[in-house]
Parts: structure tokens; C-alpha cells; sequence
């Protein structure tokens, strides 16, 4: 699903696109950097499965002061064409990503991953550990013991044939709906959501309506995910990884969060060499969207 920002006060607007041509693939992408201000500290923002750049926008506001902020579509969302190499499993994303540092010379970064994205982010800070200063994944997707009412149907979806079938109908639906029923499922108070942020949503979709290869974007994303998570046994399975990261991490999970168990909270602790872990109350699925202040509060504490 589509996770767009949300705010209790206006923010100001998005920041506008820009891109970047790699060899394997284009990347759409957001960022703070001005000729006036540009923090040495470098941050690169990692969405969720459907989400975009836009998810971080007022988290990169309320970051401003201290950190130069990258947020990327990952290839196949946002306003980023398809991988050529057709890889949208978790580490074929973070290729994509890693290229991107690379090409913009902008490592150690802090990384920021947001669940489909804290797979992504995982993935490379483990490989990678030169490209990352921290790591902070907001209820990142990762293998979970904990079913909740929110994730259920993924699998289903993810059925070859199925998901073909019902994607298509559900983008026949207003892109109005749409993003609406995205702010119900990822926030913990849809009703104080920004109107600013739902309109940027709303634009952003439409925009992406007339792309053919959104189903295939979401389906193979979303198969990539599960097959990595059901990963029990082999040497790059994400929670032996997450032994493997160097940097400190810091994870923060909602309370509120129907997709993702706050209860995993215990298992980051476990794995992550040098962890710290925040559970926000009254939040849902995307904390940086509902409360970038406890996330900035959190991440200035932890990995300043």
C-alpha cells in the first residue's frame, strides 16, 4: 500500500524531485541540500513496499538543521522506472541504493529504512558496512513470530495468479480511496492526518496511474520480501545479518502498528551487535510520518 506523510502541524511542502542516471537503473529521488545549508552529516531514506520519497518528508524537515537528507524511490516506485536487471528482491534494492551513495559520493550515510525499507536498509549495512555511519529502521519487515491483522493477507496476495487478479481492480479505485485507505491501515489517527500530505499522496499516485508495470512493481517487491523473511536456515537470512552490522542501529516501533509487532522489539535487541530500540504509543506503522519528533528525539539520544 501507498504510506504518505502525515503531520499534526502543516509542514511546509515537499521537496522537489531530481534524478540520477546510474548504469543499472534511474533513480528518482528528494533531498535537503541547498547552496545555503548543507549539513556535513549525510542521511539516505529507504520507503516501504508502495511508498516513496514523500514518506520522509517531515521527518527530513525536522532533520534539517543537522543532517544533508537523500530520499530515494526505490526502482519501480515513486517516479523511479524498473531495475534493468528486473532484481526487486531486498538485496537487489539495496544494490540500487548502494549505487546510489556511490554515484553521489555521499558515504557514510545515516541510514533510514521504513518496513519493506528496513529490509532494504539491513540488507546494506550488512553488505555494505563502509556506506554506513547508523542504521535506524522504523518497524522494519523482518522475519516475525507475530502475525498481526494488518499483514495476514500478503501471502495470499503474493500467490502467483491472485495478486495479478486483485491489484488491477484495487487501481481501479479513486486515487483518493486509495491513499485514504493507506492512512487507515499505517497510522494510528487517520483523522489528524495533514491535508497537505494526503494531497501530495493523491498527486503522486495519479501521476503513477498511467505506468504499466505498477502491479508488477508491488507483486515482485512484495514475493522478493516474503521469500527472503521465510529464510530460516542460509548465512544471509536477515536476522543473522542484523549479527553482522557493524553500525550502531537504533529500531522504532508503534505501539498502534497493525503490520509490524512492536514484540519484535526484543528480537533487534538480540541480533543487532550495538542496538537501542524505542516503542512509540499512539503510533501506527510509519512513526516518522506521525511523530518525526519522537524519531528525531530518539535518533539525536541514540546515534548523534
Amino acid at each position: 500500500m501507498l504510506s504518505p506523510i502525515s503531520s499534526r502541524v502543516e509542514a511546509p511542502r515537499a521537496y522537489d524531485r531530481s534524478i540520477e542516471f546510474l548504469p543499472k537503473r534511474t533513480i528518482s529521488y528528494r533531498t535537503t541540500r541547498n547552496e545555503s545549508s548543507a549539513p556535513d552529516r549525510i542521511g539516505v531514506f529507504v520507503h516501504g513496499l508502495g511508498g516513496s520519497s514523500l514518506n520522509w518528508t517531515d521527518l527530513m524537515h525536522s532533520l534539517e538543521d543537522q543532517v544533508t537528507s537523500y530520499a530515494v524511490d526505490l526502482p519501480g516506485f515513486g517516479m523511479s522506472p524498473p531495475p534493468r536487471d528486473g532484481d526487486y528482491t531486498p538485496s537487489g534494492h539495496a544494490r540500487a541504493v548502494a549505487e546510489f551513495i556511490l554515484a553521489k559520493d555521499l558515504g557514510p550515510v545515516d541510514l533510514f529504512g521504513n518496513s519493506l525499507g528496513g529490509a532494504v536498509a539491513l540488507q546494506l549495512a550488512a553488505r555494505k558496512p563502509e556506506l554506513v555511519r547508523s542504521l535506524t529502521l522504523i518497524s522494519p519487515a523482518l522475519p516475525s513470530l507475530y502475525a498481526t491483522k494488518g499483514n495476514v493477507h500478503l501471502p495470499a496476495i503474493a500467490i502467483p495468479g491472485v495478486g495479478e487478479n486483485l491489484i488491477p481492480k484495487y487501481l481501479q479505485t479513486s486515487a483518493e480511496e486509495r491513499v485514504q485507505a493507506t492512512i487507515d491501515g499505517c497510522t494510528a489517527n487517520p483523522d489528524q492526518f495533514s491535508k497537505i500530505r494526503m494531497a501530495e499522496a493523491v498527486q503522486e499516485v495519479k501521476e503513477r496511474d498511467h505506468f504499466t508495470y505498477n502491479t508488477d512493481a508491488f507483486l515482485r517487491s512484495l514475493r522478493g520480501l516474503l521469500k527472503a523473511n521465510a529464510d530460516l536456515t542460509g548465512a544471509n537470512r536477515p536476522w543473522k545479518l542484523a549479527e553482522r552490522v557493524t553500525a550502531p542501529a537504533l529500531g522504532i516501533y508503534g505501539r498502534e502498528d497493525v503490520l509490524v509487532s512492536a514484540k519484535n522489539a526484543h528480537r533487534f535487541t538480540k541480533n543487532f551487535p550495538n542496538a537501542h530500540v524505542v516503542v512509540l504509543p499512539d503510533t501506527g506503522h510509519m512513526a516518522q510520518s506521525e511523530h518525526p519528533e519522537f524519531v528525531k528525539a530518539a535518533w539525536d539520544r541514540f546515534l548523534l
